[in-house]
């Protein structure tokens, strides 16, 4: 009888894996806690529910690594981004979905599989035996960390992530807004006007940044520290590095032009993407916040635009535990204390929805070679999945190890005349040179 495949957590990274090791014949039991212990983020008991953001991030495969992270997934029968697919939202050139829809075509794919089954409840420590994958995402429970902080004599490192807030659309003022996609990128009108944007003048920013700055935030505990990620700063941590950072960062007016007054340049713009396949709620685009509640609603409701907002969802805070990767797995992501043990996720040291499902799908074939008994051979770190798992596996410094988004400098230097190029001709040769690579990889591995 084929031994079965544990996965703790069935958020992006384990429903990934899941789905890897059931469509290869392994027998696999989910582990969720979820609802049985809720968590500060999720709302549901569903299977790879998305807290933070409605969001993939770009599609383009041939000019940005995340883009090419989809491309490899797909090619490689990866769930999560099929289903992203079947419930995508026009967002210009990123690849959003409709949040409900999407984990709950997720949840019914992987429970509908034979193989595949799933517990509710809480695992409080690593198991000495057996096939484990833990991907318990950025909430891992406080006893399962404290049992491979007792393993690891690393400690949990942590940051905090913050969580941006969602708006009613009928409740924003499209006499002020407008829509339009920052350079009208998108193939559709429905990708061209995928965002709804706010214009601010220059007194309404200086206004806004006040009083984002006096605002009542959320404060820590003691002996925490603030480690944040610089991908998913709150927006008040940006604007103490500077009055202009917001305007250059998530609030940068370039690309857009007001359709209300076209020949007027907007000093700074909040932009906010569709959340749901309704088209009835908004989130604000990287806004990110540890501010108060009542703060939020004080402070938001500057946004011109935004006046009479009401809100889905305010923003929030929530601890983000992951392990020292670098230090703690080999190159097949298996604990070394512990090598019947794989860790995939952000809890492994990737940040963002993609890279979490990818190193699942990664974590899932390999814990089926091995149960097969079967030889893997190794992922090509000219890809994508292949630069994220060199990453996390010891390409970072263990004494200074972060999260971290798929990215171009994570990958081995072009060879030859299109390595000198520019820009978008080395990024094309990247991803020629990777999709070449990761064919030749999942053909060698089937």
């Amino acid at each position: 009888m084929t031994e079965m495949l544990h996965i703790i957590g069935g958020g992006m990274a384990g429903s990934e894996a899941a789905w890897a090791a059931a469509s290869a014949g392994i027998p696999v039991t989910i582990h969720e806690m979820r609802p049985r212990v809720a968590t500060f983020a999720h709302r549901t008991g569903k299977l790879a529910e998305m807290v933070c953001s409605n969001s993939f991030r770009s599609d383009d495969h041939e000019q940005n690594a995340v883009g090419l992270l989809h491309w490899e997934m797909r090619a490689a029968g990866g769930l999560l981004i099929e289903m992203a697919n079947r419930h995508r939202l026009p967002a210009g050139g990123a690849l959003a979905v409709d949040r409900e829809g999407f984990s709950q075509a997720v949840t019914d794919r992987l429970l509908a599989h034979p193989l595949v089954t799933l517990a509710e409840g809480e695992i409080t420590a690593l198991p000495d035996r057996g096939h484990w994958i833990v991907a318990t995402g950025p909430l891992t429970g406080s006893a399962l960390a404290d049992s491979i902080a007792a393993l690891t004599g690393a400690g949990s490192l942590a940051f905090f992530d913050a969580i941006a807030p969602i708006v009613h659309a009928e409740t924003i003022d499209m006499d002020i807004a407008w829509r339009q996609s920052r350079y009208d990128k998108g193939e559709t009108e429905d990708e061209r006007t995928a965002y709804v944007n706010c214009p601010m003048t220059r007194a309404e920013y200086e206004d806004f940044v006040d009083a984002l700055l006096a605002a009542d935030k959320t404060e820590f505990h003691e002996g925490e520290t603030a480690g944040y990620f610089d991908g998913c700063l709150p927006i008040e941590v940006m604007a103490e590095r500077g009055r202009d950072t917001l305007r250059f960062g998530p609030m940068k007016p370039v690309g857009l032009t007001n359709a209300h007054a076209p020949g007027v340049k907007p000093y700074a713009v909040v932009q906010l993407r569709r959340d749901n396949a309704l088209g009835t709620l908004y989130n604000i685009v990287g806004f990110q916040t540890k501010m108060k509640y009542g703060a939020q609603v004080d402070v938001f409701r500057k946004i011109p635009g935004l006046r009479d907002a009401a809100f889905a969802r305010l923003g929030g805070i929530h601890r983000n535990t992951f392990i020292n990767s670098p230090r703690l797995l080999d190159g097949r992501l298996r604990l070394r204390a512990r090598p019947n043990i794989r860790f995939a996720g952000q809890i492994s040291g990737v940040e963002g929805y993609v890279e979490s499902a990818a190193m699942g799908l990664l974590a899932g074939r390999m814990a089926v070679a091995e149960i097969l008994g079967r030889d893997l051979p190794p992922v090509p770190p000219t890809t994508a999945t292949g630069a994220l798992l060199a990453h996390v596996t010891g390409g970072a410094d263990a004494r200074s190890f972060q999260p971290m988004n798929v990215n171009f400098g994570l990958f081995p230097p072009v060879e030859g005349p299109a390595g000198r190029r520019g820009r978008k001709d080395r990024y094309r040769a990247y991803t020629d040179r990777a999709k070449q690579d990761w064919m030749a990889w999942l053909s060698a591995a089937a």
